[in-house]
């Protein structure tokens, strides 16, 4: 147990202690600190704990990066495109022409905020407590993860139900490839599809600027209210199929692997 607890605490001693100082140095952007943070505290523990020897699953071949990046980005744009639609078919929301995409918002808030929140979720904390305990790292993580947001604008109960279940499908990404690709796109689209283009709150951070704004009204249940779609029960219905669909490709994926890998070995026989 102390080769699981020592290093998870001095990871998180090392990702508060340069939040602190990046904060106190008054470090000019704000949500870039969260990723430098987390970066330091990965390496400097991996370095110690592990002896340099830990694979995250961010530094591969560029092949499988672009691959894996690209099937996330394609995942959160259906996933919130299907929710959105269906928002609009059940109420009397309704998108309209905005003012543009937001691509400065894109490099200093989202870009930054989905490597940060990736690297910690997803990286080696969740790898450590993936190795020891599987149920237990998928929840706990997406407890942590959920309970992060909950000081977030306009959040309510569904709202982190949803994200909650959000950690668990990133979660789940992750397992698919053991990489951090996969995840990071579908986390990438997901919030720029719901906030830069669709024009919905993301976690109740609204752009300025975005490509199609919403208009109309309905239930908060249906619309997610104040919280954007991210409080939608459209959003919970929808997460739970990505589960479903993510458990069963990973699971044929981890079948077919064992499969190549026995005939391989009965080659060799």
């Amino acid at each position: 147990m102390d080769r699981l607890l020592a290093p998870l605490l001095s990871f998180v001693f090392f990702y508060v202690a340069t939040l602190i100082l990046l904060t106190w140095s008054r470090f000019p952007f704000v949500y870039w600190s969260g990723w430098i943070s987390v970066s330091v505290a990965t390496i400097v523990t991996i370095a110690i704990w592990e002896r340099g020897q830990w694979w995250i699953g961010l530094i591969v071949a560029p092949h499988f990066a672009l691959s894996e990046l690209l099937r996330g980005l394609w995942w959160g744009f259906l996933l919130i495109s299907a929710c959105a639609a269906l928002i609009v078919l059940s109420s009397n929301v309704r998108h309209e022409p905005g003012n543009g995409f937001p691509w400065l918002d894109v490099l200093v808030v989202f870009l930054p905020a989905v490597m940060h929140e990736e690297m910690l979720f997803r990286g080696y904390p969740f790898q450590k407590l993936l190795r020891w305990n599987r149920p237990f790292a998928l929840l706990v993580m997406a407890i942590v993860f959920a309970g992060l947001h909950a000081g977030n604008s306009a959040v309510t109960t569904l709202g982190l139900v949803n994200v909650f279940l959000g950690g668990i499908l990133l979660g789940l990404a992750y397992e698919r490839y053991s990489r951090l690709w996969f995840p990071i796109g579908l986390h990438l689209a997901w919030n720029l599809t719901t906030g830069p283009i669709l024009g919905h709150e993301v976690s109740g951070f609204e752009s300025l600027r975005t490509v199609l704004v919403e208009a109309g009204t309905g239930p908060d249940l249906v619309t997610g209210g104040a919280f954007g779609i991210e409080g939608s029960i459209w959003m919970t219905l929808t997460e739970i199929a990505a589960i479903a669909l993510m458990i069963r490709g990973t699971t044929n994926m981890m079948r077919a692997a064992r499969v190549e890998h026995a005939g391989i070995k009965e080659q060799h026989q």
